[in-house]
């Protein structure tokens, strides 16, 4: 028996016993069935719909009011400017899949905005002292992966909560980008920078198509291979996962090393983006926890995705674009990012409430 169909027998068991699915008691199929209103699975589809209309409407306001927001250029810009927190937020998004739904002790990473701020100041600061392009890019992505076996560190061997393990590395890094920048701009100039803010196919920049790469490899390999299956069976149904004899922590420790390479990706491209590595990484928090978490919007049952979040990058992006291009503070984003947050966190908690009440 394959380890997919034993895992499938193992999940069946478990429902059938009542087993904890994600820390809580599954409710009798009765009880699902007699639930008053709408299923879980309506109103996944329900919120859905509902954000792929609100991305809609943003579009459509801002191609009203500005003419010139949906020109080849503009797009291309958009992208852009979503390709760093696209990045940071598929690597959150693959710790949300293989953490669970619970921030506090399962899948959460606070360190991606510190280890993009490290990574950016890596390359930079290789660059200025003469190293190549190569040099960089390898001391820059192993720096990522430093950070993310650190947190997988912490999280599997040391037994430290998410939450607290992962600020406690952000701190770390945002001292040691201090210590290599002294809270100044470091300039960078290199061929590799060059390539990447030249536009690739369909005149799309680089910067945005290495952002459309990185998901298009995740999203197959979540979607078309075991990993997949496993990430999310991990995640949404440890218990059955365990007995279907999938090692936990290998997963959850691949999710924060996978999440921490990205995120010197980004740094890499934050660096070509801006021309040079510049301090404030931290603001990049909120934006990278609002696109991981408003990416459910975008998926079938409310769970992350890597679609979403692609899609939640671009919304956040084109918001941000158009406030710009209609000279509406930058500031305003930061609240409705915030509000986006409470909505989707709120209403995942009340479905979730809502299927384990007997």
């Amino acid at each position: 028996m394959s380890l997919e169909s034993s895992f499938e027998s193992s999940l069946a068991a478990s429902q059938a016993l009542h087993l904890p699915r994600a820390g809580r008691q599954a409710p009798p199929p009765e009880a699902a069935a007699s639930a008053p209103g709408l299923s879980r699975g309506a109103l996944a589809g329900l919120l859905r719909f509902a954000g792929l209309l609100a991305l809609l409407a943003v579009v459509a306001f801002f191609a009203v009011r500005v003419p010139s927001f949906l020109t080849p250029g503009n797009i291309g810009l958009i992208l852009s400017q979503s390709a760093v927190l696209g990045i940071l937020g598929l690597g959150l998004t693959l710790v949300l899949i293989t953490g669970g739904s619970d921030v506090i002790r399962g899948g959460i990473d606070l360190s991606l905005a510190g280890t993009l701020g490290l990574a950016a100041a890596v390359f930079a600061t290789l660059n200025q002292a003469g190293y190549g392009d190569a040099a960089c890019v390898a001391a820059t992505l192993a720096t990522g992966l430093a950070v993310g076996a650190l947190n997988a560190l912490s999280v599997t061997w040391l037994r430290i909560l998410p939450l607290l393990a992962t600020l406690a590395v952000m701190n770390i890094c945002a001292g040691l980008e201090l210590v290599l920048t002294e809270n100044t701009t470091v300039p960078a100039a290199a061929p590799l920078i060059d390539a990447l803010n030249l536009a690739g196919p369909f005149d799309l920049p680089v910067i945005g198509l290495v952002l459309v790469a990185a998901w298009l490899v995740l999203a197959v390999t979540l979607r078309f291979t075991p990993v997949g299956l496993r990430a999310y069976a991990v995640g949404g149904h440890p218990e059955a996962a365990r007995a279907a004899g999938i090692a936990l922590n290998r997963y959850v420790a691949g999710s924060y090393i996978v999440a921490g390479l990205l995120g010197g990706v980004a740094g890499i491209l934050s660096v070509a983006f801006l021309n040079a590595a510049t301090s404030g990484s931290a603001d990049m928090l909120l934006p990278v926890i609002a696109t991981a978490f408003l990416g459910r919007m975008f998926s079938r049952r409310l769970v992350p995705s890597v679609t979403g979040t692609l899609l939640a990058a671009v919304f956040l992006g084109a918001l941000a674009n158009g406030f710009q291009l209609l000279h509406v503070s930058s500031y305003w984003v930061n609240g409705i990012e915030g509000a986006l947050i409470l909505a989707v966190v709120g209403v995942t908690s009340g479905l979730a409430q809502r299927g384990a009440r007997p």
